[in-house]
Order: C-alpha cells, then structure tokens, then sequence
C-alpha cells in the first residue's frame, strides 16, 4: 500500500522563485554580456567606432559561449528554474551583436567616412590638389 505522500509531493519540481542558481546567474550573465553588445555594436555602426566594434564582437562571442553553456548543462525543461529560458536569450542576443560587431568591422572605408562626416569629424586623409 502506497504512503498518502509521494515523492513528488516531497520534492519540488521547480526553484524557489528567489533562490538564484548557478544557471540562472550564467543565463543573466550571458544575457546581459549579449545586450551591451548591442549596444556597442549599434554605436559602433553609428559612429564608425573600430574598437566598439571588436568589444562588441568579444561580447557577443562571450554571450553565446556563456549561454551555449548554460543550456547543454540545465536539467529540466523550460520553467523549472535552472536558466534555460535565460540561456536562450543570451544566445540569441549573443548572436545579434556578433553579426552587428562584425559588420561594424567589414564596412566599407566610405561608409566609415561618411558616417565620420555626419558625427561632426573630418576625417579626409585625401592629399589636396
């Protein structure tokens, strides 16, 4: 005969909504690490900035890494408190500012020069005639 309580009555299936796991603190990591690499890749598009360009690239890859991680190595499934919701958002944001880094990276050197000229700075290296 069986016990009025189960074992899974016992054991809950989900977090504490105020516990902070080892999975929830990487996917905010990775989430928060792939928005400021948006940030910086928008600025970087905006302002033709090479150095934002590569931290934003560095962010990016760190964010995908981060929550790569965090998604192969949760148990459970969506809802259970272990991150996976999290990690997934900072592989997809992740994601978006390597491809916005990396574009900030390949533009063209006209369109670094004319966003140069919008932002207030000549930067004409032309010998003049």
């Amino acid at each position: 005969m069986h016990d009025r309580y189960s074992l899974a009555e016992v054991q809950p299936l989900a977090a504490d909504v105020l516990h902070v796991s080892a999975g929830r603190l990487g996917a905010s990591i990775a989430a928060v690490l792939g928005l400021i690499g948006v940030g910086l890749a928008w600025r970087a598009l905006r302002r033709s900035w090479r150095t934002g360009a590569v931290a934003a690239l560095a962010a990016g890859l760190l964010a995908v890494a981060l929550g790569g991680l965090v998604a192969a190595t949760a148990s459970g499934g969506l809802g259970t408190g272990n991150g996976l919701g999290g990690a997934y958002v900072g592989l997809l944001v992740g994601l978006l500012a390597t491809a916005l880094g990396g574009r900030a990276l390949t533009r063209p050197a006209a369109a670094r020069r004319s966003a140069a000229r919008r932002s207030g700075r000549a930067t004409d290296r032309s010998p003049a005639a």
